[in-house]
């Protein structure tokens, strides 16, 4: 998984394409969450590492289908791929694109694909713990975004060196809370999906989930901080 990661990002590093940003970060997230795993650090290790495996075929599905042209393709990864090779968008809007079609999208339909079908047969307090699983991976993600700014955003943006002298740790402080906000939103987007009574309302609900993250990228595209 990580493997593969890197040799996209090298391949797209050469060719300079943006798309090496999110997914630059995306390793470094994954790469904390496996050493996370390893040293323990979730009460059920084996459910995180299917949810981490799973959620990244949610990404190359993604990404084979835009790259050959496939009308499948989500609509969330159509719009951040294409993005990628428009010049205007600034690094950190492409991070950003890509973090909120995984997280805002893929995160909820893997949650839901994994939990739906058990779910209604576990009790509370096993409910509570793949919850508290899942919040797990917020402390992971604010410990990674400094070296997300350091090794990724300042070699493609020097301005992001300048915010990080000036604004001190509010940047990261910043990146983490709106990451991890979004997460908790995903739980309870997931959550409702698996509370549909059918495949028509599931359908419903996830059409309604990719309009959400649509308007949320195009908020990306226009937030002048980044301008």
């Amino acid at each position: 998984m990580v493997e593969r990661m890197m040799a996209l990002i090298q391949q797209w590093q050469a060719g300079q394409d943006r798309r090496a940003i999110f997914l630059h970060c995306y390793a470094l997230m994954t790469q904390n969450m496996l050493q996370a795993v390893a040293e323990g650090r979730f009460q059920n290790g084996t459910w995180v590492l299917t949810l981490l495996h799973r959620f990244a075929d949610y990404y190359f599905v993604g990404l084979e289908t835009y790259e050959r042209n496939d009308p499948t393709t989500p609509a969330v990864w159509q719009a951040a791929h294409e993005a990628a090779q428009r010049p205007q968008p600034r690094p950190l809007q492409h991070l950003f694109l890509g973090v909120n079609a995984h997280i805002n999208y893929d995160l909820v339909l893997t949650v839901e694909e994994l939990l739906g079908p058990v779910w209604p047969t576990l009790t509370l307090t096993q409910q509570q713990r793949y919850h508290q699983d899942f919040d797990q991976v917020n402390v992971i993600i604010k410990e990674t975004v400094d070296q997300v700014q350091d090794e990724v955003l300042e070699c493609h943006d020097r301005l992001m060196a300048w915010v990080d002298v000036l604004a001190g740790p509010l940047d990261e402080w910043l990146t983490g809370w709106l990451i991890s906000g979004w997460r908790h939103e995903v739980w309870n987007e997931a959550i409702s999906m698996m509370a549909c009574p059918d495949a028509a309302a599931r359908e419903q609900c996830r059409l309604e989930l990719e309009n959400k993250t649509l308007n949320r990228g195009r908020q990306i595209l226009l937030f002048p901080f980044t301008r």
